[in-house]
């Protein structure tokens, strides 16, 4: 990968903490992650930009994310 996701998001006050062996994991072979979001709201609001913000970063260094928002609970809520 051309950057190190972990060490951008330690750089960044993003990452307190790490399971053993994920850092290797990222390094060694790209990987992909979701995050969901439920759109009960009218907008999108500053409590999902931390989620998207690290989605972005993950796409940065090499990574495939991807970013769901509900439909059938929207749907409910």
């Amino acid at each position: 990968m051309s950057k190190n996701f972990v060490e951008e998001l330690k750089w960044r006050g993003m990452l307190a903490q790490i399971m053993p062996g994920t850092e290797e994991l990222l390094q060694k072979e790209m990987v992909s992650a979701y995050l969901g979001t439920d759109p009960t709201a009218d907008s999108l609001h500053i409590g999902h930009l931390c989620g998207i913000m690290m989605l972005r970063h993950l796409q940065r260094c090499g990574h495939k994310p991807y970013l769901l928002i509900g439909g059938a609970t929207g749907m409910i809520g």
